[in-house]
């Protein structure tokens, strides 16, 4: 209950701000409008539907805020930013993933075409951009850090696309580069917002890298749960097809762990064709789910071993504690 009531006192602030950043400009086409709207989650009549998502980069950034002895709404242009990149690279994610659903709906590519959605997710990339360059609340100094810190993780997300992407192709693909791969597309950005939430209460630098650390092995520990799911989570609740990495031969961590294990995998890996049944149950065979399982809870407690580092204070702490046993599937 107690997150349940802080994360409800941050989120309606999260959601008006990124409302703000994207209002209606009468210059502006309808449509473009209406893409950004749209992969934002919200309608014509300022619904906020569940493909929104659940606005968890922001809400970290807001909780460190308040956890790091500062006011959460000096934070709040930090946090949308934080949101704003995450979807402009999940547009771009789709696009250059084939992907046609994203929380069980049309992507915007699939609706609009990927030239648009290219230009949509271009768009999202500079409001975000333009959200820290606005936050007046905090000083020059802070706003240009900030920056900094954003372009570097955008670097970061690109360059783990990129190995990703590669990784199809590839034959063998170690562990190693696999860390490395998430560590650039997924951790990068949730590091960037946890240290955001540091920033803008002016924390001491050792309390600002334990923030940021937390992050970091939060994220590592979410893709590897993400990766769980994608291979045995229930595509009712992930609102995209549990087939979909098999399918496209992605390198995720249950899969390379089954392509050290098992030479039959090796082979079907090398054919164009994938059954996803026959590869899930090599999967199960060899126990490439315990195997990512225990990956994931290592990550899970570096990330609260350097949350309590930090010496969170009050609600916000306890919050931030909750929601991560939450994200990671052990919280109620």
């Amino acid at each position: 209950m107690l997150l349940q009531t802080v994360v409800s006192s941050f989120s309606d602030a999260i959601e008006q701000a990124l409302r703000d950043i994207l209002a209606t400009d009468s210059s502006l086409d309808s449509e473009y409008l209406h893409m950004l709207h749209y992969h934002m989650g919200w309608t014509n009549s300022d619904q906020l539907l569940d493909s929104a998502g659940k606005r968890t980069r922001p809400l970290l950034t807001l909780l460190c805020t308040a956890a790091a002895g500062g006011d959460q709404r000096l934070a709040i242009p930090l946090a949308a930013g934080v949101e704003l990149i995450h979807n402009f690279s999940l547009i771009h994610d789709d696009i250059q993933d084939n992907s046609q659903l994203r929380r069980s709906r049309p992507t915007v590519w699939a609706r609009f075409g990927r030239s648009q959605a290219i230009n949509a997710g271009d768009a999202l990339f500079t409001y975000a951009h333009l959200a820290l360059q606005q936050d007046v609340g905090l000083t020059s100094e802070t706003r240009l850090e900030a920056l900094r810190i954003l372009d570097e993780t955008c670097i970061s997300l690109t360059k783990g696309q990129h190995l990703d992407m590669a990784f199809e192709t590839q034959e063998l693909v170690s562990t190693e580069e696999y860390m490395s791969m998430i560590s650039g597309k997924t951790a990068a950005l949730i590091a960037a917002a946890t240290e955001f939430g540091a920033l803008a209460a002016d924390a001491q630098d050792n309390v600002r890298l334990h923030y940021r650390a937390y992050g970091h092995y939060l994220g590592l520990a979410f893709q590897i749960r993400d990766d769980i799911l994608g291979i045995w989570g229930d595509s009712a609740e992930t609102g995209k097809s549990s087939a979909t990495d098999i399918e496209r031969g992605k390198k995720t961590l249950p899969i390379l762990y089954g392509l050290r294990q098992s030479s039959e995998l090796r082979e079907l890996y090398r054919k164009d064709d994938l059954n996803t049944d026959t590869v899930r149950n090599i999967l199960d065979e060899k126990g490439a789910r315990k195997y990512c399982e225990d990956k994931e809870q290592l990550h899970a407690q570096d990330a609260l071993q350097h949350l309590a580092a930090a010496d969170p204070l009050g609600d916000a702490g306890a919050s931030l504690e909750n929601m991560t046993l939450q994200l990671l599937g052990r919280g109620d």
